[in-house]
Formats: C-alpha cells, sequence, structure tokens
C-alpha cells in the first residue's frame, strides 16, 4: 500500500485517470462524482473532466436517472484476447466443460487478483433455477468457498499480509467476519482439499470450490461450482458434485505440471 494519499502526491492527469478506473473494480461498481472526489483526495472538477473523457472513449457509462459513473462495454473487446493468451483458462476449458455437463451446475474459474477473488472463466448451468457467476465478478477472499480456497492454499506471507490489511465486513449474516473462526475455516478447507459455503455471499445461494495448483505446488486458481441453496442441501447432489469437482481440480493440476498426489 502506498504511504502517501493522492491528495498528498503529484499524480499527472494519465496516473489520475488511472486511479479513477481502479475505483470501478470490488464491491462498489457504481460511483458518483463527489464520492470519487472524497475517495480520491481529487477535485470535482478534475474527477468530472476525466470521467467525461473516459465516458467518451466508453470505458465508463453513465446512468441517466442516478447520473452515477459505471464500467464500459469497451472491456468486452478485450476479454477474447485476454482468454486467447491466458494458458489457464485455455487449459482449464475442458475440465469445466465435463463438470458441467456431469453437475448440471454453473462452473467458473478463480483467481487472486490483489486482495480480492475474481472469475476468470465461466460455464452457466442450463436448468431454470440456477446460479449465475459472470466474468470479471469480484469478491473479498474471505467470504464464499472460491475467495475462501484460494485464500486458504495461499502463502502463510500472503495470508499475513492479508489479514493485516484486510477489514473484514459482512456481506450477509453468513459471512465470516471473525479471524479466529475464519482461520479455523481454512485449517479445515486444507485438511479436507475443497471449500464449502452457503449464504456468505448471496443469500440462498451455494458454492463449493478446490484448488488448481502449478507445477512447484503454488496455487494458481480456484474450481469452483454455484449452486442454488435447494440443491446445495440434498446430500446425495453435493457428495456427488464434490467427488466431480475435487477429480477435476487434481486433473486440471496435473495438466499444469503438478505432481502432488
Amino acid at each position: 500500500m502506498p504511504l502517501k494519499t493522492n491528495a498528498q502526491k503529484k499524480l499527472n492527469a494519465i496516473e489520475k485517470a488511472l486511479e479513477i478506473m481502479l475505483k470501478f473494480q470490488g464491491t462498489k461498481p457504481k460511483w458518483g462524482i463527489r464520492e470519487l472526489s472524497c475517495e480520491l483526495g481529487f477535485s470535482p472538477a478534475t474527477v468530472q473532466r476525466i470521467l467525461q473523457v473516459l465516458k467518451s472513449y466508453e470505458f465508463i457509462r453513465q446512468d441517466p436517472k442516478t447520473r452515477q459513473y459505471y464500467i464500459g462495454n469497451i472491456f468486452y473487446r478485450f476479454l477474447e484476447n485476454l482468454n486467447t493468451a491466458n494458458n489457464l483458462t485455455g487449459v482449464g476449458k475442458s475440465y469445466m466443460e465435463e463438470i458441467a455437463k456431469t453437475t448440471l451446475e454453473t462452473v467458473h474459474l478463480n483467481i487472486i487478483e490483489g486482495s480480492m477473488r475474481i472469475c476468470i472463466d465461466t460455464i452457466e448451468s442450463h436448468k431454470v433455477l440456477r446460479a449465475g457467476m459472470p466474468i470479471g465478478n469480484q469478491s473479498p477472499l474471505y467470504a464464499g468457498a472460491s475467495a475462501k480456497c484460494l485464500l486458504a492454499f495461499s502463502s502463510d506471507t500472503f495470508k499475513l499480509d492479508y489479514f493485516n490489511t484486510i477489514e473484514m465486513l459482512p456481506l450477509t449474516e453468513k459471512t465470516i467476519i471473525d479471524p479466529g473462526q475464519l482461520q479455523a475455516e481454512l485449517d479445515k478447507i486444507k485438511t479436507q482439499g475443497y471449500a464449502a459455503s452457503h449464504g456468505e455471499r448471496t443469500p440462498g445461494l451455494g458454492s463449493l470450490s478446490a484448488p488448481v495448483f502449478n507445477y512447484r505446488g503454488e496455487i494458481l486458481a480456484s474450481l469452483s461450482l454455484a449452486i442454488p441453496e435447494i440443491r446445495i442441501i440434498q446430500e446425495d447432489h453435493l457428495a456427488n458434485c464434490i467427488h466431480i469437482l475435487t477429480r477435476a481440480a487434481h486433473s486440471f493440476s496435473k495438466a499444469m505440471g503438478n505432481s502432488t498426489p
């Protein structure tokens, strides 16, 4: 984290534009001019001027009713090149397709981006009642199976830094925000080899997640299932999903060069 605030540093116009763009990620996707001004320490006039330029290039859109700004459609144009260049999604696609075919649930692939979990690929269930997970969706690493799986298998150094900097706020009444309780949950995940959650990010939705490792045994991604509450509480379905998911994650890890049994 930088030691100086934006108000204390001398940022040029490009740096200010990038600081503004970076605010449109995480758990707050929409911003007003005065909100951004207070958050970043820039004058309202500066924020408005930069937003108008970003809007003209379609990096930012504006809600005509609320006047708030949010991310633009132009980023969809980058997704194909990003996924083509990203070997993780290329290798993982066949495993995701097999999981989707055998579980009939939504499958998604996630990585750590800063202090957040971000979905980089997804295959949505064809069932009428299904849980969605769009590409680009983010959540804090302490909430939900896909996030907790990534955190559990991260290095001790990463986890120490994370816990020293993050403020854990509840997303639902089931979100674990007690550090001791969360650490116990992370230990359990490492022992059993997968993570499970129920309503930690969204009421009525559950999730399962298994780790994908590289050739060094380091966490690369979490391979996950998003499952509606009505099905995740069915013991037979849950056990079947866990078996299919963990088996696929192990095969995925082997494809990425991991040789750990």
